[in-house]
């Protein structure tokens, strides 16, 4: 139950209080499991507070609704008026029958006081369905003598209940709703990491980290970030957008996001090329051999080019991997391998079809230039798939927050181009959130985990190069955003000294900023690129 319902049920409780003049009062709620919860409790002679605004909970064990037997428990007063869905009204405790007040007895014995009258009334929605129990305790006339409830007094506090039923059922359901979507959102998140080992669990730690530096920020009390708040909705907002900041994944092939090395389609075709070079070696025996050389001839003849072909593919496999900066000169040598021809059911054949030689001279990484623009182009994706849903207007900046953490302040970001003073301070705290989890996760099976100097020393020149907000990576750096999260998710071995001095210092060279119409027109669409990309998956 969150808080604005609880300083509902207070409120309602108040309310009922006043016009009865009663001297305490009690607001049970049903739980899932079939109990009253004691949440709200005040009792006005004894100073007692508890639950609701006073900020102490409240310390009475909740009142099962059904007995061991599961029938339904009909002993204690707040029990039948929950069962039964009527009112209960006791003139005196100490003297009614059929009920069992041994507990308000106790309570009256060890605090010295004097339990009464008593009315009960039940809380039910417009299903019949119990939402909880109001009870009132010691009505008080004018002079301030404890009296009996009156039929009157029963009336109105049962219209009143009826009303306050009906707004606490509006409300219980909206929080319902809330957390069925939060839930079904985080499904979506968690998916998308599971059908990747190469994201790992960046969906569900990026909003925690969001979260951190968010609140970190709403704390400000002085410079540029002081008038930054977030309200309960916009606290929603935000935490949904860092849920879904990568939905845009659910399209990208996977062949593509999981491209581990340059060859790697639904598998890595170097195991085609190993056996292509086995071709090649074969075709060298048996050339011997037709020329009338003996087997161990052969061998001993075509040793040293076929242990160059072992070289080549020892060659190829290691530009395979992606894993370095690949010089023109292996571009060319590779160029060369390519050409070499082995037969294949009569028909002459390459080493390297134009596609594999292609994705072997990609300079760095993995991935093809086309390739690359798929997999940015899960922002796009992201972006369209949130504008298309209905958004209540407190959620309406959901789209802007999640699809902006590939913008850079520069305008050089994707996939709009965006500079800093087009993004909302959310958008850019998010972008420093994804940066710093994909650089210190720890289960990515293709990379290791980076210590926490290091990772902060690569945003700190992300900063300087204007790829991250200096604003926002600064408060990361100044409040220890880092190190808290780093404390929570990572290896104690992978948390080092940083040099916060260090980074602070980093300064990012003034930039001119296109005109103001220019950046408009960047906000308004997505890049080039990206434009013929969605053209292409809708041809």
């Amino acid at each position: 139950m969150t808080e604005s319902t609880e300083l509902l049920l207070e409120r309602i409780l108040v309310e009922a209080k006043q016009f009865c003049r009663a001297d305490g009062g009690t607001v049970y709620v049903r739980t899932k499991d079939d109990q009253l919860r004691f949440s709200i409790l005040r009792n006005d002679s004894m100073n007692l507070a508890q639950g609701g605004s006073s900020g102490v909970d409240v310390s009475i064990p909740p009142l099962p609704l059904n007995d061991d037997k599961g029938k339904a428990n009909l002993s204690n007063v707040a029990t039948v008026a929950a069962n039964l869905l009527i009112s209960v009204n006791v003139d005196d405790v100490y003297q009614a029958e059929g009920y069992d007040f041994s507990g308000t007895r106790a309570f009256d014995k060890r605090a010295g006081y004097r339990t009464t009258s008593v009315l009960t009334i039940p809380l039910f929605n417009d299903r019949q369905r119990l939402i909880g129990v109001l009870q009132l305790i010691n009505a008080r006339n004018s002079e301030g003598t404890v009296v009996a409830f009156t039929l009157e007094a029963q009336r109105a506090v049962e219209a009143l209940s009826r009303q306050a039923a009906i707004a606490l059922d509006n409300q219980l359901l909206h929080q319902q709703q809330k957390l069925l979507l939060e839930s079904f959102i985080k499904m979506i998140a968690s998916s998308i990491d599971a059908k990747s080992p190469y994201t790992g669990g960046h969906c569900e730690r990026v909003p925690i980290l969001l979260e951190m530096l968010a609140s970190r920020a709403a704390a400000q009390q002085e410079g540029p970030l002081a008038e930054f708040t977030l309200s309960e909705d916009e606290w929603y907002e935000l935490r949904l957008a860092g849920w879904l900041h990568d939905c845009g994944k659910v399209i990208t092939p996977v062949h593509v996001m999981d491209k581990a090395t340059k060859l790697e389609t639904i598998w890595d075709r170097v195991a085609l090329v190993k056996t292509r070079v086995e071709v090649l070696k074969r075709d060298l025996l048996l050339e011997a051999l037709r020329g009338g050389a003996s087997f161990a001839e052969a061998e001993r003849d075509t040793a040293a080019e076929r242990g160059r072909l072992d070289e080549a593919l020892a060659f190829i496999e290691r530009v395979n991997q992606g894993g370095e900066f690949l010089p023109d000169e292996d571009k060319e040598h590779l160029a060369a391998l390519a050409q070499l021809s082995y037969q294949e059911g009569g028909v002459e054949r390459v080493l390297l079809d134009a596609n594999e030689l292609k994705n072997l001279s990609i300079s760095r990484g993995t991935l093809t230039e086309e390739e690359r623009v798929i997999i940015n182009g899960h922002m796009v994706h992201t972006i369209q798939m949130l504008e298309a849903l209905p958004f209540p207007a407190h959620l309406s900046r959901v789209p802007e927050y999640a699809g902006g953490h590939h913008e850079r302040m520069d305008g050089r970001g994707y996939p709009r181009g965006l500079f800093a003073g087009d993004m909302s301070i959310p958008a850019r705290m998010l972008a420093v959130a994804d940066v710093f989890e994909a650089l210190t996760a720890a289960d990515r099976p293709y990379k290791k985990a980076k210590k926490l100097s290091e990772a902060m020393r690569i945003m700190g020149f992300m900063k300087k190069e204007h790829h991250l907000d200096p604003l926002i990576f600064d408060l990361f750096v100044r409040e220890r955003v880092y190190l808290d999260y780093a404390q929570r998710f990572m290896e104690p071995e992978y948390i080092d000294e940083v040099d916060e001095d260090w980074l602070l210092d980093l300064h990012p060279e003034p930039i001119e900023l296109p005109s103001e119409e220019e950046r408009s027109q960047r906000g308004g669409g997505f890049l080039e690129e990206y434009r013929e990309l969605l053209l292409d998956e809708r041809s």
